[in-house]
């Protein structure tokens, strides 16, 4: 099968392809293509991919190419990691929120909005080259903020394009270790959004462990989220969030953390990564030595801002070594050989939550086989739950109207819908401040 991985000159890229290393099984991956539209770094990435293959002479073929038709053409599954404006882009999307003091994350509030706004007319064209010139290809989507851009390729693509993100998986197994079960036993009962969903339960062998974890103050204090919400709260909640819900219910302390940062995780990771690909230039550079120096400290220093407000204390080791590429193999895998499985994943609702309309991408439970995902039925989200749902989704629609119209008054009202936006004069103050940093957002008129 041909893999082609969109962004492939993309940090991450080698946590994929030593997934990809470790499967054996017939029908697998045997030809990765690698786009990006900067040169050098495609260079770079293929010489760590190189170094993880040395010895192996059953390595999936790698590639790499700046044409995107080319790398379209034949291809199985095309992997959507790209980064429009990169991380220079996202720096910017934190510096422009936070002086008018307000969140500036790259997937919630007025920083995912502006990265939605430049990356939806890209990911847009992608899905039509896909349907033009692999109409029978799986897309799965990486690309932030993931929710609204797979509903965006989605319009084009209609189901062949599944979302993915490994921060469920992630709160899905801490919440099952800390309970003494076998996370690969276990089905979450999770549903919201990308980066705003809710476990509301963890079922073994038919038996809702969840309430266990939620009468215990000292198991809830013993993992990410207990340490980050407090156990107090998530028994209020009678649920465990997301930890990106982080930045909703301690909105005021994140912003302040951010504020007093040195930097900005997206100022950071950019200073970080350009070292990275200055020091891949020299040919005598370690690659995969050098690579997974900076990855280490990349996963260490996630969320430090959040942890910082909340007195969370550092990353246990387990939540240090990735996941997406796994739920993305298993994903792959379910689909090309039929290997049924349930993956938490990003797909149009289809009734699943009757608070949104059919087309609307939520974030659930999904049984995957070789005809795709198949959201599993749900049950309702709480009264305050579903309020935080539909606002960021109306929010996503806004995104979605004005990256297609080019309307900058929908720019505007985009901004001023979402929860942790609180003045339309704000928001009037970000469109401008971003569309006079952003060039691709010069559409906005």
């Amino acid at each position: 099968m041909k893999l082609t991985i969109l962004g492939g000159g993309g940090f991450r890229v080698p946590l994929v392809y030593g997934a990809l290393l470790g499967d054996r099984a017939e029908g697998r991956v045997t030809r990765v293509v690698l786009h990006d539209v900067d040169a050098g770094r495609l260079t770079a990435v293929a010489r760590v991919l190189g170094e993880q293959a040395a010895g192996d002479p059953d390595a999936p073929e790698v590639s790499f190419t700046t044409d995107l038709d080319d790398a379209l053409r034949g291809a199985d599954f095309v992997f959507s990691a790209i980064r429009v404006g990169g991380l220079e882009g996202r720096a910017a999307d934190e510096r422009v929120a936070l002086d008018e003091g307000v969140l500036g994350q790259e997937t919630v509030g007025a920083g995912g909005i502006a990265y939605g706004l430049r990356t939806v007319p890209v990911a847009v064209d992608i899905a039509r080259r896909v349907a033009r010139i692999a109409p029978d290809a799986w897309v799965i989507n990486f690309t932030n903020p993931a929710g609204l851009v797979t509903e965006a390729m989605s319009r084009h693509l209609g189901d062949r394009v599944i979302g993915i993100c490994d921060s469920p998986v992630g709160l899905g197994r801490r919440i099952a270790t800390v309970l003494g079960a076998n996370p690969r036993e276990a089905f979450i009962d999770y549903v919201g959004l990308n980066h705003l969903g809710w476990v509301r339960g963890l079922r073994v062998e038919g038996r809702d462990e969840l309430p266990r974890l939620l009468a215990d103050p000292g198991l809830l204090g013993s993992f990410e989220e207990g340490k980050l919400f407090g156990a107090d709260w998530l028994q209020s909640l009678g649920a465990v969030p997301n930890e990106y819900l982080h930045y909703y219910y301690f909105n005021r302390e994140t912003v302040r953390a951010y504020q007093r940062a040195e930097k900005t995780r997206g100022a950071f990771l950019r200073d970080q990564q350009g070292r990275f690909y200055e020091e891949m230039k020299r040919p005598d550079t370690a690659a995969l030595t050098a690579w997974d120096r900076t990855r280490a400290e990349r996963e260490a220093t996630y969320m430090a801002e959040n942890r910082d407000a909340a007195g969370a204390g550092e990353r246990a080791a387990d939540d240090l070594s990735g996941g997406y590429e796994k739920v993305a193999l298993a994903l792959m895998r379910a689909i090309a050989r039929d290997e049924r499985t349930t993956l938490i994943l990003n797909v149009r609702n289809r009734g699943t939550l009757a608070v949104l309309d059919t087309d609307a991408v939520i974030e659930v439970p999904c049984l995957v086989d070789a005809n795709g995902a198949h959201p599993v039925s749900v049950a309702p989200l709480p009264d305050h739950a579903t309020g935080l749902v539909c606002s960021v989704k109306a929010v996503e629609r806004e995104v979605l109207s004005a990256a297609g119209s080019g309307s900058r008054s929908t720019a505007v009202k985009a901004f001023a819908l979402h929860p942790l936006v609180d003045s339309v004069n704000v928001a009037r103050r970000l469109v401008d401040g971003y569309t006079s940093v952003h060039p691709g957002l010069a559409y906005l008129k």
